[in-house]
Formats: structure tokens, C-alpha cells, sequence
């Protein structure tokens, strides 16, 4: 089958500094794949170089089996891929309500809107009408998880979900994942939590140092395989 999204020897480079070497992935149609790896490993420099907020080699990167190294961001949202950014990053001068129609900016068609979104997220719908600042930790998560839900994704893919959540609401965003996918999604996240990302996902990936140090089935990899691949010791 098909990998719904690919990397091929992808690398990326800050200036002189190479942050990626070689990075092969997929990720196929409703699967929820976790990446994991401590801090400077370069999982969030893998995820803009797929998103397009960083240059990719055109090849090195294909969704649905075309090339999209080489696109823009916005374009890239026009074909079905989302993120959820670290820190959510709301606008703050809008309304909760206001910040998730900026997610349908795109026009990509689909099953997602306003009222879906609140009946997966009840928490937003009691405060629409508030700004972005009067939310919670939690309910801005919610928030921009439903701002990129509002593009119609095929492939949403999330950054660092638990940073600085509570456990009982990292449970409840966690449990909508699966949710999720049942509904045609298929999911990437980036999470530091490592227990967490192995009870939902079907497949992880480690990287140390910009590279893939470790793959497999989430269920089948053990506690010590994934300490040293992701420690390095």
C-alpha cells in the first residue's frame, strides 16, 4: 500500500548547520504515527520541512505520491495537510471562534466546520465569543487542534501536544486522537511524552540528532530499545 506521506533522504540546513541527515518516513491513510526524540533531536525542523516553512528538495518529499518539497506552506494546506504548531500559537486580538474560522481560509471542502468541531470540543463552544487570552492552556490546544481540523485535513500533523498541559488534560486531548482517525484522519505527532504517544500510536519513530535512531510498531517496541535510541547510550 501506498505511503499517504513520504520522506526520501530528506535533509534540511539552517544556514551552514545541517539540522536533518537522511530522514526516510511514511505514514499511510489512517494510521496515527508518533515521533519521538529529546529536545534538539530535530523533530520539529522534520515537521516544517514537510509543511513547507522550510526548503525541502522537491523529491524528498511526497504526499499522495506527488512531489511537494519544493511548495509553499499555504499550498500545502490547500492539499490536505494541517499543523498544530507548539505553543498553539492563537491569535490573541481574536475570538476563540474567530481564530478557527482563520483555519478555513484554504476553502479546501470537507466534513469540518464550526459546529463539528465544538461537538468534538465542547469546552470551545461555551466560549466562542471570548478572546483567545481567556482560555486555558487546554482549551487553546482544543483551539488551534480545531483551527487546523477547520482546513479539512487529510493528514494532520501535531507538534508537541502535552508541553505544558496537565496530565488530566493531556488524557482528554489524547483520547479525542483516536476519534479522530476513526473520521478519515490520519495523524503524525511530535511528543516528548513517551508513554503517552506509545498508547495511541500505531508506529513511532526516534530521532537523535537529525536522524531516525529507531522505528517500529509502538506495541512491540520495548522501554530499553527506546532509552537507547533515544539517549543514545
Amino acid at each position: 500500500m501506498a505511503a499517504l506521506l513520504e520522506t526520501h533522504a530528506l535533509t534540511a540546513f539552517y544556514g551552514d548547520f545541517q539540522a536533518l541527515f537522511g530522514i526516510d518516513f511514511e505514514v499511510h491513510s489512517g494510521e496515527i504515527v508518533a515521533v519521538i526524540g529529546a529536545n534538539g533531536a530535530g523533530k520539529t525542523t522534520f515537521l516544517k520541512t514537510i509543511c513547507g516553512l522550510m526548503p525541502a528538495p522537491r523529491e524528498s518529499v511526497r504526499f499522495e505520491g506527488e512531489p511537494i518539497g519544493d511548495l509553499p506552506a499555504g499550498r500545502i494546506v490547500a492539499i490536505g495537510v494541517a499543523m498544530v504548531p507548539e505553543g498553539r500559537r492563537l491569535f490573541p486580538s481574536l475570538t476563540v471562534e474567530e481564530n478557527l474560522r482563520m483555519g478555513a481560509y484554504s476553502r479546501r471542502p470537507g466534513p469540518w466546520a464550526l459546529e463539528r468541531v465544538y461537538e468534538t470540543f465542547p469546552a470551545l463552544a461555551n466560549r466562542r465569543r471570548l478572546p483567545s487570552t481567556a482560555l486555558s492552556g487546554g482549551e487553546q490546544q482544543m483551539a488551534a487542534i480545531g483551527r487546523a481540523l477547520m482546513s479539512n485535513p487529510k493528514l494532520l500533523i501535531c507538534d508537541e501536544l502535552s508541553l505544558g498541559l496537565a496530565p488530566i488534560v493531556i488524557k482528554n486531548i489524547y483520547d479525542a486522537l483516536p476519534r479522530l482517525r476513526d473520521e478519515g484522519l490520519t495523524l503524525v505527532i511530535v511528543e516528548q511524552d513517551v508513554s503517552m504517544a506509545m498508547r495511541v500510536t500505531d508506529r513511532l519513530y526516534c530521532f537523535q540528532e537529525g536522524r531516525v535512531s529507531l522505528t517500529g510498531k509502538s506495541a512491540e517496541l520495548s522501554t530499553d530499545r527506546i532509552s537507547q535510541a533515544y539517549f543514545g547510550v
